[in-house]
């Protein structure tokens, strides 16, 4: 390995001692660490490495590259060498804990925080070559929402929607889509929080954008409603809009997203789809529940071998299988993994 040219280094913190660990491997490797100081366990996977640059000219509605962010009076950088990009008609999840550097990410992205180092570009253009025409474009969906609590929901809607140039969608239309339409002409103190959530999401397509930043669309909502956002999400990218998700609900991620990454301490550690991340992390093998007389039993299958294993066949047969599935990880697993953000 050492004489390989693309070999990785990295420097991962123990969560549990703060001493900082030096690790080698190659794109795509996934090693084992172990602290020399408090001697804790755990497991790092290095990124495969998919440079934006080497993308065709105009793929990308969102394009990041190396990106750095730091508040006034820290020392440390909330954004370290972010690179990234989004397609239209693609929803690019941002994954990772509170404080891992999400929203302070898409603050950057949307302009909304200046004095950040590296290059970032929406629909072809340089940030900051963008003035206030930058917003007749987006969408922005903050994840605490922030309304005129004295005003109705249609109010509130109409007020914004008078601050965009260009067509604008009715808000009735929207109220409807989210199901507030009943509740249109009620002020929005009375709202419960799912409520204003949802208005908080219908305001972020008043002006139809072409790029739209969603921050933890879901939170405050029932099932019912959950659902219901998450389908409208996935109608817009039909509509070749480019969705740029922030989140740390790994179920939302996996339902939704195209493509993910992970993002720990400002570091953007790995960029996959939800399935090829889940196929590379995940057992081989099937996990079935059977019932033999009165008893539960559990079994693993070798998936390569299951065509010709008569022990799984016959219970196909038997008809006495409870539940089976695949033993695939989950994006929390993969996540853990990846980023070494849990040494054990």
């Amino acid at each position: 390995m050492m004489g390989d040219t693309n070999i990785i280094t990295k420097k991962v913190a123990c969560p549990h001692c703060k001493n900082e660990i030096t690790v080698e491997g190659l794109p795509g490797e996934t090693i084992e660490i172990k602290c020399p100081n408090c001697n804790t366990k755990g497991i790092f996977a290095f990124p495969v490495e998919k440079p934006i640059a080497e993308s065709a000219p105009g793929q990308y509605a969102i394009e990041v590259n190396n990106i750095d962010f730091t508040y006034q009076k820290s020392d440390k950088k909330a954004v370290n060498g972010v690179s990234f990009g989004i397609k239209k008609g693609e929803i690019f999840g941002f994954l990772g804990p509170n404080g891992a550097g999400k929203t302070t990410t898409q603050k950057v992205i949307i302009g909304l925080l200046k004095g950040y180092n590296g290059n970032v570009k929406i629909l072809g253009k340089d940030l900051e070559s963008w003035k206030t025409d930058l917003y007749n474009r987006i969408g922005v969906g903050f994840e605490l929402p922030n309304h005129y609590q004295k005003l109705t929901a249609l109010e509130n809607l109409e007020l914004f929607a008078s601050f965009y140039r260009g067509k604008i969608t009715p808000p009735m239309d929207l109220l409807k889509m989210v199901d507030l339409e009943k509740d249109a002409n009620d002020r929005v103190g009375t709202y419960s929080k799912g409520m204003k959530s949802k208005l908080n999401f219908a305001r972020s397509l008043l002006n139809n954008p072409e790029v739209w930043f969603l921050d933890e669309p879901t939170t405050g909502l029932d099932p019912v409603g959950r659902r219901l956002i998450k389908d409208i999400i996935l109608q817009k990218r039909k509509e070749g809009k480019a969705i740029f998700l922030t989140t740390h609900n790994m179920n939302d991620a996996d339902e939704l997203c195209d493509r993910v990454g992970f993002i720990v301490d400002g570091k953007l550690t790995l960029i996959e789809s939800p399935r090829e991340l889940k196929i590379r992390h995940g057992k081989k093998i099937v996990k079935v529940e059977y019932l033999e007389g009165n008893e539960l039993v559990k079994k693993d299958f070798d998936l390569k071998s299951l065509a010709d294993n008569k022990v799984f066949l016959d219970l196909l047969r038997s008809g006495s299988i409870q539940t089976i599935h695949t033993a695939e990880a989950t994006l929390d697993e993969i996540f853990i993994k990846a980023t070494g953000r849990q040494l054990k």
